[in-house]
């Protein structure tokens, strides 16, 4: 009831302008993956990507398809409704992976950073007077998913790209090791701390046997540090996230000891970090993290991509996505993230007819919550881990309505598993108790069964 009359109280100060006058919002967009190899043939017999992997396209459209990364009228439309919908943002958060699942030999550096300069030049042309907080993915350098703990040329050359974007003390960071910290639209006591979560990623052989990869957690505890001292609230921006991927059990990004390194990060500087925005999965979900005690102190949200691909990761069934972006609604005084909103393309309507894109839901009107602060957020996560309404509401919407099937008892342990537990050791008990409790209700049938036999039979 309490949650109930919170929306009320805030939608009633919404409509009064109170409340309009304290929030701003920002775009998130992430996983664009632009394949410029896509081109539809007479009659489409076969793929039409290189994304696809050989797979066959039957279904491929204008705007793409869901074996393919995006093609350029998909990006395109992506950012021109970014632009429909908000066209005067406070900033936008883009957190990378630019270029197409294919194998580094039809890649290599000169396409990387070909790649990148053109999404660069969409954005900047659409949004000449918007300051972007952008990080690196993991598929924006060549090898990909290797990218070093020291300076390289593809940093370098991304820089530049970004000059415009970035401080000068933050192109010096960027240089070395791809991350940076900035005064959140320049205002004393805001902060963001972009980082270069690929160099945790447990696919970066060049950082397998280092403790601290470029120093970047050293660096980011003086950063947080002196923060506290200074009274600034902080946001944190990324694109490989630590924790547990929700679509495949028991699948981490993060080695071992950079993932509780990075929880602890978490855990030390919880009271100023007010939000953290991180891309990677292509799907739509978020990580909480709780005190010793149990409390929840910190939400990771994780937004959708706009490409459609669906992974080829093995024992994923159907890991495909409709396109995605997202707007937040945060308090200009406080940091404090009041709503989130998701806009998303039907692909499949879209390349019938033409590309609407449309509002998908908005968070406190669908998990009645009165923000999206870490308490919410624990709250949200309760709904969808112990009422199956939510959860199917949930579950449509990770993969942004593409998979309207039925989340089963697996599918539950998965994604709330994930949800809730980001230390290794955590999730591998919370998979063992979901899994043990929900095995009870499926076994009362056949004990019930047997009791009747024993009784009849006495």
């Amino acid at each position: 009831m309490d949650c109930i009359l919170k929306v009320l109280v805030l939608a009633v100060l919404s409509i009064s302008g109170q409340g309009k006058l304290l929030t701003g919002s920002f775009w998130h967009i992430t996983d664009l993956h632009w394949d410029p190899t896509y081109k539809l043939t007479d009659g489409n017999l076969g793929s039409v990507c290189d994304s696809s992997g050989n797979r066959p396209t039957p279904q491929a459209g204008k705007f793409g398809d869901y074996l393919c990364d995006s093609p350029w009228d998909l990006i395109s439309s992506s950012v021109h409704a970014m632009k429909n919908i908000l066209p005067d943002p406070d900033f936008i958060i883009w957190t990378g992976d630019d270029t197409p699942h294919v194998p580094n030999e039809e890649l290599g550096e000169e396409a990387v950073l070909r790649i990148i300069g053109n999404l660069t030049n969409l954005i900047k042309t659409l949004f000449p007077k918007t300051k972007v907080y952008s990080a690196l993915g993991n598929h924006d350098y060549h090898p990909k998913s290797q990218l070093p703990p020291t300076q390289s040329n593809i940093y370098e050359q991304v820089q530049k790209l970004w000059e415009d974007w970035l401080d000068p003390a933050s192109r010096d960071t960027f240089r070395k090791g791809a991350y940076y910290t900035e005064k959140l639209l320049n205002q004393t006591g805001f902060r963001v701390l972009v980082l270069n979560t690929n160099l945790y990623y447990d696919q970066n052989k060049i950082t397998e046997n280092m403790k601290d990869p470029a120093d970047q957690f050293k660096w980011a505890d003086q950063v947080l540090t002196e923060a506290v001292k200074n009274k600034e609230k902080v946001y944190i921006v990324g694109h490989v996230p630590p924790g547990f991927f929700e679509k495949k059990r028991h699948k981490p990004w993060f080695r071992p000891e950079f993932n509780q390194q990075y929880i602890e990060l978490i855990q030390k500087h919880h009271d100023i970090i007010i939000g953290q925005f991180f891309g990677h999965h292509h799907t739509d979900s978020f990580r909480m993290f709780y005190s010793s005690a149990g409390s929840p102190i910190s939400a990771m949200f994780l937004s959708p991509g706009v490409t459609p691909w669906k992974t080829t990761l093995p024992g994923v069934v159907d890991g495909a996505n409709n396109p995605g972006i997202r707007v937040f609604e945060y308090n200009t005084k406080t940091l404090l993230v009041e709503d989130i909103v998701t806009y998303y393309l039907n692909l499949t309507h879209a390349n019938m007819a033409r590309a609407r894109w449309e509002k998908e839901y908005r968070l406190t009107e669908t998990f009645k919550v009165p923000d999206a602060s870490p308490i919410s957020m624990h709250q949200v996560l309760e709904q969808i881990a112990h009422e199956n309404c939510y959860l199917q509401k949930y579950y449509g919407f990770n993969s942004v309505n593409y998979d309207l099937s039925v989340c089963n008892a697996d599918c539950r342990i998965d994604h709330v598993c994930a949800m809730r537990e980001v230390s290794f050791e955590a999730y591998e008990h919370c998979v063992e108790k979901e899994g043990a409790s929900s095995a009870i209700p499926a076994l009362l049938p056949i004990m019930f069964t047997l009791a009747i036999s024993l009784w009849a039979s006495y």
